[in-house]
C-alpha cells in the first residue's frame, strides 16, 4: 500500500513550471476563433488556469531524458485543448450545472452552445497538431479522441444500470480518462525520450485509472466546499461507480431495494442519496475503491523503475502520490 502523503500539484509541476507558463501562452493563442459568440465561451473556459495535469505529465515525460525540448510545449497545449473539449461535452451530456465551482457552459449558455464549443476545441486541437507536420502525434491523438468518444457512449448506454459490472467500469475508466493521460505521457516521449515510450505510456494508463477511481471515490467522501459540487452527485445522476459496484454484493435484500428505489427515482432527494452513500461506506465500498486506486498507483510507479534519475522522474513519482491522495 502506498503511504499517505501531502503532495500538492505545485510540487509535481516544479521541474516544468516555466514551460507550463509557455503552455498557457500557447493555449491563449489557439483558442480565439474570430467569431465573438464563440470567443466569449473560450474566454470563459480559459479565464482561470486549470490543473494542467495532462500537460504537466507530457512535459515531465519529455524531460526524463534531459534533451533539448522541441514540440513538447505545443503538444501540451493541444492535449489541454482536447481535455477541455471533453469536459464541455461531458457536462452537456450529463446536464451538469457546475464544474470546479462555476456554472458549466451548458448551464450558462445552452446545450447547443456547449456542443458547438466542444466541437470547436476538438477541431482546433486537430488543426494545431496537423500543423506540426508529423504523423505520429496526429495518430496518437486521433486514436485517443476516438476512444474517449466511445467511452462517453459506453457511459450513456450503461446509464441507470445496476448490472454495470466491474469490467464495464474498468473499460469506461480506460477509455474516458486513462487514454488521454496515457497519450499525454507517450506524446512527451516523442520529442526527446523515445526509448522510454512504452514505460511512460503504461505509467500514464495506470495513473489515469487511479485518477478516475479517486474522482469517483471523492463523490462519496468529499464536501461541496472542496469539490465545488454536492457529494453524491454521481448517485443523483444514476451513475454506477466502483464504490457502489464493490458494496452491492455485500448488501442485504432491503438495502439493495433501497439502491434500486433511488435509481428508479428521476429526482432522488438529498436524504435518499445520503442513505445510499452511508450504505456504500458501511459495506466497504469506499475502502475497496481506495485500495484499487492505490494498487493502480503502485503499478504506475513500477513503470518508473530504470528510467534516468532526475527532477522530472522524481516529479512523475510525486504525481502518483498526488493522484491517489488528492482531496479534490
Amino acid at each position: 500500500m502506498l503511504p499517505i502523503t501531502t503532495i500538492g500539484l505545485e510540487q509535481v509541476r516544479l521541474p516544468v513550471r516555466d514551460r507550463l507558463d509557455a503552455v498557457e501562452q500557447e493555449l491563449r493563442g489557439m483558442v480565439p476563433s474570430g467569431f465573438g459568440a464563440l470567443d466569449e465561451v473560450g474566454e470563459y473556459l480559459f479565464a482561470r488556469s486549470g490543473k494542467l495535469l495532462r500537460p504537466t505529465l507530457l512535459l515531465l515525460a519529455d524531460g526524463v531524458a534531459g534533451r533539448p525540448p522541441t514540440d513538447a510545449v505545443k503538444l501540451g497545449a493541444i492535449v489541454e485543448l482536447l481535455h477541455v473539449a471533453t469536459l464541455v461535452h461531458d457536462d452537456a451530456v450529463d446536464h451538469s450545472a457546475r464544474r470546479r465551482g462555476r456554472p458549466t457552459v451548458n448551464h450558462r449558455w445552452t446545450h447547443q452552445v456547449a456542443i458547438i464549443a466542444g466541437d470547436y476545441l476538438y477541431s482546433r486541437a486537430v488543426i494545431e497538431v496537423a500543423a506540426l507536420g508529423k504523423l505520429e502525434p496526429v495518430s496518437i491523438l486521433a486514436h485517443t479522441a476516438n476512444r474517449m468518444t466511445i467511452g462517453e457512449m459506453r457511459q450513456l448506454v450503461l446509464h441507470d444500470g445496476l448490472d454495470f459490472s466491474r469490467a464495464d467500469y474498468e473499460k469506461l475508466c480506460e477509455y474516458k480518462t486513462a487514454s488521454l493521460m496515457s497519450a499525454a505521457c507517450e506524446l512527451g516521449t516523442l520529442p526527446g525520450a523515445l526509448e522510454y515510450r512504452g514505460a511512460l505510456r503504461v505509467y500514464g494508463h495506470h495513473l489515469g485509472m487511479a485518477f478516475q477511481i479517486v474522482d469517483d471515490l471523492l463523490d462519496y467522501t468529499s464536501s461541496t466546499e472542496i469539490m465545488g459540487k454536492p457529494p453524491g452527485q454521481d448517485l443523483q445522476e444514476h451513475k454506477v461507480t466502483l464504490p457502489l459496484i464493490a458494496a452491492l454484493p455485500k448488501m442485504g435484500w432491503v438495502e439493495r431495494r433501497a439502491v434500486e428505489a433511488l435509481f428508479e427515482d428521476a429526482a432522488p432527494s438529498s436524504a435518499a442519496v445520503r442513505e445510499i452513500v452511508d450504505l456504500v461506506e458501511a459495506h466497504g465500498g469506499v475502502e475497496s475503491a481506495r485500495d484499487e486506486a492505490r494498487s493502480r498507483a503502485s503499478r504506475a510507479r513500477d513503470q518508473l523503475e530504470g528510467l534516468p534519475p532526475g527532477p522530472c522522474l522524481d516529479a512523475l513519482g510525486s504525481a502518483v502520490d498526488y493522484v491517489v491522495e488528492r482531496v479534490r
